[in-house]
């Protein structure tokens, strides 16, 4: 069993409705450095334009943003302090500001890897933004493999010509 997050579909309802308060389901992991939303790492891992001189990186006062082996970046929970200077002169608007959002109502969190908690988040999501699937991810449906227990569908941003 996995989940399934339409973030096609997840963009759409923000701009209709921007208030929307998302719930968050949340990943584990030893590589998080903290931890993340899967929201935060759908978007660094699939979304992120990779810029070489990555000036996300360099503005960041506090040291909280890097590259791992992939490219990809990686937000130190521990180390950031929300400036926001990341979001300022990310040139792709990959950067979001609710990244740094706290939330306070703790009914809006969920445990991707505990069934249960699971079919709570999708049915919490806006419609049609998240799915129960037994899918291992398809290419040509834009659907990747984010961990072990959750599947993105997204556009993938890559300068590799087809």
């Amino acid at each position: 069993m996995k989940v399934l997050i339409d973030m096609i579909k997840l963009r759409e309802a923000l701009v209709r409705d921007p208030s929307l308060e998302l719930p968050e389901g949340l990943c584990y992991g030893r590589h998080n450095n903290g931890l993340k939303t899967i929201r935060e790492l759908a978007i660094f891992r699939f979304t992120c334009r990779r810029c070489d001189d990555a000036p996300c990186i360099s503005v960041c006062p506090a040291e909280a943003l890097e590259k791992d082996d992939e490219g990809v970046i990686m937000r130190h929970t521990n180390l950031c302090v929300s400036c926001k200077s990341c979001v300022t002169i990310c040139p792709f608007g990959t950067m979001m500001t609710d990244f740094f959002r706290h939330h306070r109502n703790k009914d809006l969190f969920y445990d991707l890897c505990d069934p249960a908690q699971a079919e709570k988040f999708v049915a919490a999501c806006p419609p049609g933004t998240a799915m129960i699937t037994d899918s291992t991810g398809h290419q040509g449906e834009n659907i990747y493999v984010l961990n072990e227990r959750v599947l993105i569908r997204d556009y993938i941003y890559s300068t590799e010509k087809e």
